[in-house]
């Protein structure tokens, strides 16, 4: 039976090893390849991500040169504009024998600057190359004045009639400043609405204003605290991209990975916790139901052999009434009452264990006594010595006596089994404010520490006979029933072993 125990033991703790080893293999295949499936498309990503930062960095670089060169042409044009505006003031102011050919060839030249000269009522009196939107109106009111021109008019006297001459930036120079403007918008919103899902944001010269933003949560956008969030990851990941643009203001440009990239990359560890998750539940829902068909086995096992002892022991009580109704009473009636009294103790321990015990307030210390007496009584001679180290006044919890009872007598028949001839069997009962422990020491062979948990296992037992269902009972019992604790307190090879049942004072 030893044997047989020990090699079942032996082979499901072996097939438990080799299917953890299969499992894991299976976790790290699965994890390495998508590991590398990741990092491919990490590659990928951040390949997309360097070309459209460079893309946008040479876009950048143009648009700063097409700046430049604005700011040259503005400079250029200013210095036309100046000079046919001279050039008309010397005409106007011309006396009759200067030479004003200078000036006439001056301002006939002039194909592209819009000039307009009013009278003193505001009417045209004279229009070149004035814009489409201004070529159909005949007075030339404030408005038109405000969006015509951005320099000061010119004041003119002509036979004593006042006169005033507006002009303009040249049409050429207006056409450049808004293709320019386009392509700037266009720029922006190129960068913005990436395709590579880069988020983005462009903030002015200072920094305070988001002028612009892409692949980001609008609904977020409003919070400072959002945005400045987003601008830290933004400066930890990529210095931002300065560009210029009309009349030399600056924006700067910062962005990050894209959200599906800082996601893939997490990929692995979110894979491996979803790997353990169902490990841990397949886990618990394995040893679910394999405690209930352990339920179900014991319970039908606790019923039938409650059944079995009922049906002989009925019958004994019968046979002994009978035996004390004879004149000359049979001398061994009072031990073989004890015996069945016994008897009914066990039948009564199995009926329990079919059902969930009622625990109703006991003396702990008591019943340990009368167990202790009782297997004292039965084992105690030369070969085994019992010591009782137990309070003399009552501790009251929540407890069965009888499954408790048997708690002792299956970790005292344990005991004695481990100490074979000879041996010293101590028990002892402590407190403290939430629990009441019994200790029971053995003077036996002792185990390793592996076994401290294997011993609790159905079927497993080290002796030549038996089923290990004892301590397996005893575990059921006191953690199942009573909600407390057994276990191996300490054991040393060759010296002894001391288990140990801690119980619950209140409920």
């Amino acid at each position: 039976m030893k044997k047989l125990n020990t090699d079942l033991y032996a082979r499901k703790k072996r097939w438990k090893i080799v299917l953890a080893f299969f499992a894991l293999i299976i976790i790290c295949i699965s994890i390495y390849y998508t590991n590398n499936l990741v990092k491919r498309f990490a590659s990928q990503e951040q390949k997309q991500m360097k070309m459209w930062a460079e893309a946008v960095q040479s876009h950048a670089e143009l648009m700063n040169y097409a700046e430049v060169f604005f700011k040259e042409v503005s400079n250029q044009e200013s210095r036309r504009v100046e000079l046919l505006a001279m050039a008309y003031r010397g005409f106007l102011a011309a006396s009759s024998d200067e030479n004003i050919n200078i000036y006439l060839e001056i301002i006939q030249s002039n194909i592209s600057i819009p000039v307009i000269i009013t009278d003193g009522s505001n009417n045209l009196t004279l229009a070149i190359n004035l814009p489409k939107k201004f070529q159909d109106k005949e007075y030339f009111d404030t408005e038109m004045q405000s969006e015509f021109s951005k320099y000061p008019p010119i004041k003119i006297d002509i036979y004593g009639k006042t006169s005033y001459l507006y002009y303009n930036e040249s049409l050429i120079y207006t056409e450049l400043r808004g293709v320019l403007e386009g392509l700037f918008k266009l720029f922006i919103n190129d960068v913005t609405d990436n395709a590579v899902g880069a988020p983005v944001m462009i903030l002015n010269q200072t920094g305070t204003e988001v002028l612009a933003y892409g692949n980001l949560n609008p609904n977020k956008m409003h919070n400072s605290d959002y945005v400045e969030k987003q601008l830290e990851i933004m400066l930890s990941e990529n210095p931002p991209i300065e560009v210029n643009y009309l009349d030399g203001e600056k924006a700067y440009i910062y962005y990050r990975t894209s959200d599906l990239l800082r996601t893939v990359r997490f990929f692995p560890i979110i894979q491996i916790l979803i790997f353990t998750f169902f490990i841990i539940v397949a886990y618990l829902l394995f040893s679910y139901a394999r405690r209930s068909e352990q339920n179900q086995v014991w319970a039908g096992m606790a019923k039938e052999t409650a059944h079995q002892i009922g049906t002989p022991l009925t019958s004994l009580i019968g046979w002994i009434e009978l035996l004390k109704m004879q004149e000359t009473p049979f001398i061994g009636t009072y031990e073989m009452e004890k015996d069945i009294d016994r008897m009914k103790t066990i039948t009564e321990r199995f009926s329990k264990i079919g059902s969930i015990p009622t625990l109703e307030p006991s003396d702990v210390v008591s019943s340990v006594n009368d167990t202790m007496n009782y297997l004292k009584r039965r084992f105690s001679n030369n070969k085994f010595e019992f010591e009782l180290n137990i309070p003399t006044r009552e501790l009251i919890i929540p407890l069965d006596p009888a499954l408790f009872s048997w708690v002792l007598e299956n970790l005292t028949k344990n005991a004695i089994d481990a100490m074979e001839d000879k041996g010293k069997i101590t028990v002892e009962i402590t407190e403290d404010s939430d629990n009441v422990y019994i200790d029971i020491s053995d003077t036996g062979k002792g185990m390793q520490r592996s076994m401290f948990n294997q011993i609790f296992q159905p079927g497993f037992t080290s002796k030549r006979r038996g089923w290990g269902l004892g301590l397996s009972l005893a575990k059921r019992i006191i953690e199942d029933y009573h909600k407390g604790k057994i276990f191996v307190k300490s054991s040393v090879i060759g010296q002894g072993t001391t288990f140990r049942v801690a119980l619950i004072k209140k409920r």
